[in-house]
C-alpha cells in the first residue's frame, strides 16, 4: 500500500490521491432503508429469541477452517493486488483489524462478510476474473463496509437459517416462524446492500468503476457492448412499471432474493453520489464513532421515515403512487386498491366507492 493511499500500479491503473475517512461511523453512508429495516427486523417476534439461540450454535470455527483449507487466503504472497485493496480500504475507512479475505473456486461472481465474532471477506474466482483493478477497489470496500456497519453477524444468521434451519424439525418456533425471520432478513440484507456499495464508492471514489462493475455483474464482462446511461434507464422504466401488474410480480420477483436488482443499486448510487450528503462527507463533515453512543434513536426513526414518504412522493411505480395517493385522503385504501387489483388481473371493473365492499378482500394473493 502506498504512503499516498492511492493503491498500486498493477495492470496499469495509476496511482492517484484518495480522501481518508478517520473515525468514520458507519451512519455517515447507511442508507436509511438500511436502518429501518434493522430496526424493523429486531421488532419482529421471535427474533431475538432465535438469534440468541443460533449464537451459540453458529458453526463459526468450523466457517473459519473450511476456508482455511479449502480457499486461498489472501496476503503479501498471495492475491498480493487484493490484499493491498484491502488494507487501503481499512486504512480509507478507519477499520482497526483488517479483516481475512480469503477467494474460493465459484464460477458464478459473488462476495460476502460473513462472521458472529470477527467478520471474514469471500470473493469468488468468478468475480477476481470479471473486474478490473478499480471496480474490484469498489468490491473490496463494499464488503469492508459490510464490516464496520456490523452487517455480517446477521448476515451469518441469514445464511445458516435459509441453508440449515428451515429443514430443521426441533426449531422452538416452528417453521413458519422461522420462514417470516428469513424473509425480515433478507428484506434487512437487500437495504443493507445499498449501504455497502455506498461504502465501496467511499473507498474508490471512482464512480464510473463502480458503475462498471455492477454493469458486469448483470452483463457479464462485455464493457463494449454496455452503456451506462442505457443501463440506468432501465432502472428508470423498471420503476415505472407497466400497471399495477407490474408492481405486484416485481415485489415476487425480489422476495426470494439476497441483493437488490442491478440496475435499482446503480440507480440509488448515482443518486446518492450527486447528494448534498455525499459532497458533505467527502468535504470531511461526516458522523464519528466516538458520537455514535449519543446518537438519538428517535432521530434515526425521523430520518428513516422522512426518506420513505419522499421516496413514495418521487416514486414512479404504480402500486406505491397509488397507495401514496391513498394515504393522502384519496379514498378508502382497502376498497381503491382492491377494486384496481380485480380490474386489473381480471376480475371485473372496479366497484364505484359507494358501493359496498364488505366482501372484498379476497383477491389480494399471499406473496408467500
Amino acid at each position: 500500500m502506498t504512503d499516498n493511499h492511492g493503491g498500486d500500479q498493477r495492470g496499469g491503473v495509476p496511482s492517484r490521491q484518495r480522501k481518508r475517512f478517520p473515525g468514520i461511523s458507519s451512519r455517515a453512508y447507511e442508507h436509511p432503508a438500511d436502518r429501518s429495516a434493522l430496526v424493523a427486523l429486531r421488532k419482529l417476534s421471535g427474533f431475538d429469541t432465535v438469534f440468541k439461540a443460533l449464537s451459540g450454535l453458529l458453526p463459526e470455527r468450523s466457517l473459519r477452517l473450511l476456508y482455511l483449507s479449502d480457499s486461498v487466503r489472501v496476503s503479501d504472497v498471495q492475491f498480493s493486488h487484493l490484499n493491498d485493496m484491502l488494507r487501503d480500504a481499512c486504512h480509507i475507512l478507519d477499520l482497526d483489524k483488517v479483516p481475512p479475505m480469503y477467494v474460493t473456486q465459484n464460477p458464478v461472481p459473488n462476495a460476502m462478510c460473513v462472521g458472529l465474532d470477527e467478520p471474514v471477506i469471500v470473493l469468488t474466482t468468478g468475480l477476481v476474473e470479471l473486474l478490473d483493478e478499480e471496480e474490484m477497489r469498489a468490491v473490496v470496500g463494499h464488503e469492508v463496509g459490510h464490516a464496520l456497519s456490523g452487517h455480517a453477524v446477521y448476515r451469518t444468521v441469514l445464511l445458516f437459517l435459509t441453508n440449515v434451519a428451515l429443514k430443521v424439525a426441533w426449531i422452538p418456533l416452528g417453521n413458519m416462524a422461522v420462514t417470516a425471520i428469513v424473509t425480515a432478513l433478507r428484506e434487512w440484507f437487500r437495504k443493507s446492500e445499498l449501504s455497502a456499495d455506498r461504502a465501496g464508492l467511499l473507498v474508490g471514489q471512482d464512480l464510473q468503476a463502480s458503475m462498471r462493475g455492477l454493469m458486469k455483474l448483470a452483463g457479464g464482462n462485455h464493457l463494449h457492448e454496455m452503456n451506462v446511461d442505457a443501463f440506468l434507464a432501465q432502472a428508470d422504466e423498471y420503476e415505472k412499471a407497466g400497471d399495477l401488474r407490474d408492481s405486484v410480480l416485481k415485489i415476487l420477483n425480489v422476495l426470494p432474493r439476497s441483493h437488490p436488482f442491478t440496475t435499482v443499486r446503480a440507480a440509488e448510487l448515482k443518486k446518492w453520489s450527486e447528494s448534498r450528503d455525499y459532497q458533505r462527507l467527502m468535504d470531511g463533515h461526516y458522523p464519528k464513532r466516538s458520537e455514535d453512543k449519543d446518537t438519538s434513536v428517535t432521530d434515526s426513526f425521523r430520518e428513516s421515515a422522512g426518506h420513505y414518504a419522499q421516496t413514495v412522493k418521487d416514486s414512479k411505480d404504480p402500486l406505491v403512487k397509488l397507495v401514496g395517493d391513498i394515504a393522502g385522503g384519496a379514498g378508502d385504501l382497502a376498497g381503491d386498491l382492491g377494486g384496481r387489483l380485480r380490474n386489473v388481473f381480471g376480475g371485473g371493473a372496479p366497484k364505484d366507492r359507494g358501493e359496498d365492499t364488505g366482501k372484498g378482500g379476497s383477491g389480494q394473493d399471499s406473496a408467500e
